[in-house]
């Protein structure tokens, strides 16, 4: 064997190994890129807020009248049911009532109705960290028996697709003591299943303290959001259980015996947020009238009514929103807080910025820092 035969037998080694290793090459990366495609869902990238939205704000309308609450069943009794005080219209002027024909036999004694009052004490001061009420909600009600359900009215809806949404969290106490902290809200969706949570804490020297947890999950229907359970976790609290009954029409609550009547289009207070964006991305003229929701709670249930105050831009770490201002007014006898919730129009309708103003004088709010969304 010559030299030069040698050397060529070699360099045809040495290609056909270049060449293996090359293919190898190749198949990995595509392997790899075919891989990384399938688990592309996952991740999440940021959203960028480029032309936004500014849709023309709706004529306002008169609400549809309230109808009258389906009432739970009594049980049986030889004496009439008493009719509750909340829901007997005092007239302009006493009336004198007859003076009725004395009859033979016992007369039944007269018993008074019992009056809502506002058992909800203002929240306690001090310690290494405030109990703020939920950033979400009014902290205070009136008890699950006095809440009054009301036939729901039925929305055209579309739910906005999943987001995770980081917040920043400001809060000022009655007495002036502010606060600062951070929150991290999570809305999952496949169009006909939910899940939503919330986490919101504080920052205490340099520890970050918990202060709530928020979970929901339930199903999408014609109707928008339809929960099935809500957990709910305070800091030095027992974790709480709301369960919403569908086929039974009732919700019930683990904190309390309490079976309250369930109407149409009932949410809980993770998923409120969420149903109003639902609701502007169905039909944005429905904010012309008032929107009634009843929200489930620890252990009541109770009917917000909100009202579309107008157009806002926010500034807001993700730059200037422009958004749609929804407020729910403190309602004698059902609600003493204050909960306003901006909607933006442009990032399909997500909540950007909710605001919890207690009877106290509290106030929370929490702003949006970051939406990501899942990458397509």
């Amino acid at each position: 064997m010559t030299i030069v035969s040698f050397l060529s037998r070699r360099r045809r080694a040495l290609v056909l190994c270049a060449a293996t290793v090359a293919l190898h090459y190749v198949t990995i990366g595509w392997l790899a890129a075919r891989i990384g495609t399938a688990d592309t869902p996952r991740e999440q990238v940021p959203m960028k807020v480029s032309a936004q939205l500014r849709p023309a704000l709706p004529a306002r309308v008169a609400s549809p009248p309230r109808q009258a609450p389906v009432p739970a069943p009594a049980p049986a009794s030889p004496r009439p049911p008493v009719p509750s005080a909340s829901r007997i219209a005092a007239p302009a002027d006493p009336v004198p009532e007859p003076v009725p024909e004395p009859v033979a036999g016992p007369v039944p004694a007269v018993v008074a109705a019992p009056v809502p009052v506002d058992l909800v004490a203002p929240p306690v001061q001090g310690g290494a960290a405030p109990r703020p009420a939920d950033v979400q909600s009014a902290a205070d009600s009136t008890p699950a028996a006095a809440a009054e359900p009301m036939p729901g009215r039925r929305f055209r809806v579309n739910p906005p697709p999943s987001a995770t949404f980081e917040l920043e969290v400001n809060r000022t106490d009655a007495d002036g003591t502010k606060w600062s902290g951070s929150a991290d809200m999570r809305w999952q969706t496949d169009g006909s299943t939910y899940k939503v949570g919330l986490d919101v804490g504080i920052s205490v020297l340099v520890a970050r303290v918990g202060l709530l947890e928020l979970a929901s999950e339930g199903t999408i229907d014609d109707g928008g959001i339809a929960p099935v359970k809500m957990t709910e976790k305070r800091r030095s609290r027992a974790m709480t259980a709301t369960h919403f009954d569908h086929e039974g029409k009732r919700i019930t609550f683990s904190a309390s015996t309490a079976a309250v009547p369930m109407a149409a289009g009932a949410q809980d207070k993770a998923t409120v947020p969420f149903q109003l964006a639902a609701i502007g991305r169905g039909d944005v003229n429905q904010f012309g009238s008032d929107i009634d929701i009843q929200v489930g709670e620890d252990r009541e249930a109770t009917v917000y009514r909100f009202v579309l105050v107008g157009e806002e831009e926010l500034e807001t770490k993700m730059g200037r929103l422009v958004t749609w201002r929804l407020a729910r007014p403190p309602r004698p006898g059902s609600y003493n807080a204050r909960l306003d919730i901006w909607l933006a129009p442009g990032l399909d309708w997500y909540p950007v910025q909710i605001r919890n103003t207690e009877r106290s004088g509290a106030v929370t709010t929490q702003t949006v820092t970051k939406i990501l969304r899942p990458a397509s």
